[in-house]
């Protein structure tokens, strides 16, 4: 068996690239470069709405992605010295492959309002919350939509996503909050020594 010749460059091994790497990525291509502040500040502004991560782990992803050759660092040399991150050619590669590879993952949902309805919450209570948690939230999507006019397809696609995600909640709150009688009403008329179906 022949060893690799000694002018052929060792091969690169790919890391483990999780949601929050892309989302570091993405954002550096959009951006050209920043710092892992400035990646704070605009995940607020986008991904955080559909895809939320600690703020801090966009900082240790930044220099995590600079170790494994995915992200150029420089850093000021006077001032704060902070450290501003781009996307190497390799970078952008995984990142476009990434992109454009089909998702097989079902949505994840996690409602805290949900889970709490399943396990006997009061329905007109949560109701009343959640209606008012999820009309604002559409406003925001719908004044984001608006002001986004030179957006790309995808941004736009992905605000039209959460807009129907929130007129589907407000749709399913306002029916619960509609023809579900209060907690104690519903206790009254339920028949004693048989659990609730």
């Amino acid at each position: 068996m022949s060893s690799p010749s000694e002018d052929e460059p060792p091969a690169e091994s790919t890391p483990r690239l999780t949601e929050a790497s892309y989302i570091v990525l993405g954002l550096l291509a959009l951006a050209g470069q920043g710092t892992p502040y400035d990646l704070k500040r605009a995940a607020q502004v986008s991904t955080s709405y559909f895809w939320s991560i600690p703020h801090t782990q966009l900082y240790t992803e930044c220099a995590r992605l600079a170790v494994a050759g995915l992200l150029d660092e420089r850093r000021e040399q006077t001032g704060r010295r902070r450290r501003m991150y781009s996307l190497t050619d390799r970078g952008r590669r995984l990142l476009e492959q990434w992109r454009d590879e089909p998702t097989a993952d079902l949505y994840e949902l996690r409602d805290a309002s949900t889970l709490k309805l399943f396990f006997g919450g009061d329905p007109a209570t949560l109701a009343a919350s959640q209606l008012a948690l999820h009309t604002r939230q559409l406003e925001v999507y719908e004044r984001l939509l608006s002001d986004l006019a030179d957006a790309s397809r995808g941004q736009r696609l992905a605000l039209e996503c959460g807009i129907g995600h929130e007129r589907e909640f407000i749709r399913f709150w306002s029916r619960v909050s509609e023809t579900d009688p209060p907690v104690a009403d519903a206790q009254a008329r339920r028949p004693r020594g048989r659990p609730p179906r």
